[in-house]
């Protein structure tokens, strides 16, 4: 099926409650099938032009670019809020509620298909209540309808399509429904009608069943009694033989295609191959990150990772960029160059932050959250290459050198099979044939560079310009630790931007609340765990690369109100949105580690390396409790929670402290800092000994210098100033 999947998703609800959840929707297909699909046919049914882009409806007063994209469809759609919710019930209408977000190529091919036309438009008019919401921006809301269709389809992904009761409660739902029968999935037209007559003929029974749904619903996604199971290195060890037997040794990567890079995995095993020695695990890491930085998910020209791959070996990418997967992967090449000291990782990271920096920054500091996988309705377009094409912009030299480098052919080797005339003969540029000759190197770099030019002249995708702080605080992560790792201060300067764009933007300083979203000067109200936890991790990451104490008191700030808003202080874990939230009719604690970690696996890591820094155990406790919370689930199903295994990993043992004594803001204190990241120490903290440190770290003194002390629990190594010797002193004997 076509949609916008997202990765490896898997069933969320236990297994105690599936079958019982899709009663409902299997009675509504199964009575569609029966009655309508015998007495209207799809040949029945006439549909009229595309509306007049010149109409326009409420969406247009929205921020959401993925909302404006749908500002001029013939459907009358409100955005999610009281105005609808009260529409709902005025007038006794089920709610259909479409989720995607601006950058999902299914989600325009659905708008093409069905959102635009006259015919759906006045079908949704008449008989429901259209809702549209960015996934990306309520990402609280997504959760739960997802977590249903998933529940009764066994698949989930965007666009997502469910109806509701006035009261928004689910009773059916899908992703992507063709505008025609196909593939044995009926058309949308007849989904829209059957749904009306079952609501207006048996709205009793649908009522009742979707306050059954409810109810379960509730019991699965509150995760409200803490496990008895206490994860231990053994669970680890198993989590890491699991994800190894799912290794592809061709390809690199694990699983078959689809292939997402969710990096939270691989880092793990990097992680796991450390604790327990495991050259194998390092290897797989390796090589998987060498396959996709050669693979066309890796954009060869203008660096950047797409979304993910759609065959398996890494070569054709679903073509949409988006932040969260780029800052992760940013992580992720700065482990490999660490693990193996190879500088071909460390230029994949590079790469990354000059894509980051020239395409995805706001001139302000703020990073931008996507960028499309369409141009000029065509996806790829802007990325592929013709055989033709190429052989007119390089020399014959630079085209020879290029076309075997590159694996380019008259044929090509992509098709967008979503478009209905698909362009011919385009290529996506993946590095088929690495060894490149000596004499040839300078041909490939000049051709490079006048493809790149070629390129900056075409149309480029959409670019979805919110900026949401959940993938801020990630990117603003990576970028402080690879100022730290690489050493260059340009990357220290794009993230003292960042950090000062959101602390004005989106920071409500006097009453300490983090918002979620800015665009065009006009910021959210919506309270999300994930905006803090991120936020946390990020400013965390900035800290230990700068020891500036205000990044450190920032962080205070926001832990102590994410445990405020977000902690369940009775079971352990942490909602994904604040108790204040009306519009939500079930408060979810997320446990999936996607394509994006989940905000209960992020604040754990952040608040036990925060706990190590200040010497807080009101920081340590709840991250504490929840991975007990999350026990059962790491230890059945460690698949689904790989970023929550980096923070057991860390909790098993205590942490090495290096604690920088004297000022660091002296070159020979960045020397210091930067000698501390030169090897691969993921369970160990950076601090000074200056501002709101443990006690211990700010008796420890300085020298004629800045000095390091390497310490753990009250004990420390002899200072040294010698960067030589910090390498030494973190690997140990």
């Amino acid at each position: 099926m076509g949609h916008c999947p997202r990765a490896r998703y898997t069933v969320e609800v236990p297994n105690a409650n599936r079958g019982y959840l899709p009663t409902l929707a299997v009675r509504v297909k199964g009575w569609a099938q029966a009655n309508y699909y015998q007495t209207k046919p799809d040949s029945a049914v006439t549909t009229n032009p595309p509306a007049s882009p010149r109409r326009t409806n409420r969406l247009a007063r929205e921020k959401s670019p993925y909302l404006l994209q749908h500002a001029h469809n013939p459907v009358d759609w409100f955005a999610w809020g009281d105005e609808a919710f009260a529409r709902a019930r005025g007038e006794n209408k089920p709610i259909f509620l479409s989720i995607g977000y601006s950058t999902c190529h299914w989600c325009h091919v659905m708008e093409r298909e069905s959102f635009e036309d006259e015919t759906i438009g006045a079908f949704l008019r008449a008989h429901f209540i259209s809702i549209k919401l960015d996934r990306e921006e309520r990402p609280d809301v997504d959760k739960i309808y997802m977590t249903f269709v998933q529940s009764t389809t066994g698949s989930g992904g965007w666009p997502l399509n469910v109806f509701l009761t006035p009261d928004r409660k689910p009773f059916f739902g899908g992703t992507y429904f063709p505008p025609d029968n196909r593939h044995g999935r009926g058309s949308f037209i007849s989904v829209l009608q059957q749904v009306a007559d079952v609501w207006y003929a048996r709205q009793g029974e649908v009522a009742a069943a979707a306050d059954d749904i409810h109810a379960r619903l509730e019991i699965a996604t509150t995760n409200a009694t803490p496990s008895p199971i206490v994860p231990t290195a053994e669970t680890l060890r198993r989590a890491g033989t699991m994800f190894k037997e799912a290794y592809d040794p061709h390809h690199g990567g694990f699983g078959g295609a689809p292939k997402f890079p969710q990096p939270s995995q691989p880092a793990f095993l990097l992680r796991y191959a450390k604790r327990f020695q495991d050259d194998e695990a390092t290897r797989m890491t390796l090589h998987t990150c060498d396959r996709m930085a050669a693979g066309g998910i890796n954009d060869q020209l203008g660096g950047g990772f797409a979304r993910y791959s759609v065959d398996a070996g890494w070569r054709v990418p679903h073509f949409e960029k988006m932040l969260y997967d780029n800052a992760q992967l940013l992580q992720l090449y700065l482990d490999a160059y660490l693990v193996s000291g190879e500088p071909r990782y460390a230029n994949v990271a590079r790469d990354i932050i000059r894509y980051i920096q020239r395409d995805m920054t706001h001139p302000d500091g703020g990073f931008y959250s996507a960028e499309d996988a369409d141009s000029e309705g065509h996806e790829g377009k802007f990325y592929c290459w013709t055989h033709d094409a190429l052989s007119e912009l390089l020399t014959p030299e630079e085209f020879n050198v290029t076309v075997r480098y590159f694996g380019i052919t008259k044929a090509g080797n992509f098709v967008d099979h979503s478009h209905p005339t698909p362009l011919s003969g385009q290529n996506v540029l993946s590095i088929v044939a690495p060894e490149v000759r000596a004499e040839d190197q300078s041909l490939l770099a000049s051709a490079r560079k006048k493809m790149f030019e070629a390129r900056t002249r075409r149309i480029r995708p959409h670019l979805d310009d919110k900026l949401l702080a959940s993938w801020n605080g990630l990117m603003l992560g990576a970028m402080a630790r690879a100022y730290a790792v690489l050493g260059d201060a340009g990357y220290r300067t794009a993230a003292e931007n960042n950090l000062a764009f959101i602390q004005a933007k989106l920071w409500d300083a006097r009453s300490g609340t983090l918002y979620h979203r800015w665009r065009e000067g006009e910021r959210d109200t919506v309270q999300l765990l994930e905006a803090y936890a991120f936020q946390l991790e990020g400013l965390i990451y900035m800290y230990e690369a700068t020891l500036d104490p205000r990044h450190l008191a920032f962080a205070i700030a926001i832990a102590e109100t994410m445990i405020g808003k977000f902690y369940d202080v009775e079971n352990g874990g942490f909602w994904q949105s604040a108790a204040d939230s009306p519009d939500l009719i079930l408060r979810v604690k997320d446990d999936y580690d996607g394509a994006e970690p989940s905000g209960n696996s992020v604040a754990t890591l952040a608040l036990l390396k925060l706990a190590v820094i200040t010497g807080r155990a009101d920081f340590r406790k709840p991250a504490e409790a929840t991975l007990r919370l999350f026990g059962s689930r790491l230890e059945k199903s460690p698949q689904a929670l790989p970023y929550m295994l980096h923070a057991l990993d860390f909790s098993l043992e205590e942490p090495h402290r290096v604690v920088l004594a004297g000022e660091p803001r002296s070159a020979k204190a960045r020397e210091l800092i930067q000698a501390a990241y030169s090897v691969y120490q993921p369970n160990k903290v950076m601090l000074g000994n200056a501002g709101a440190v443990e006690e211990f770290a700010r008796i420890l003194p300085a020298k004629e210098g800045p000095v390091v002390y390497l310490c753990t629990g009250q004990a420390c190594q002899a200072p040294t100033a010698d960067p030589r010797e910090i390498p030494r002193l973190l690997i140990g004997p």
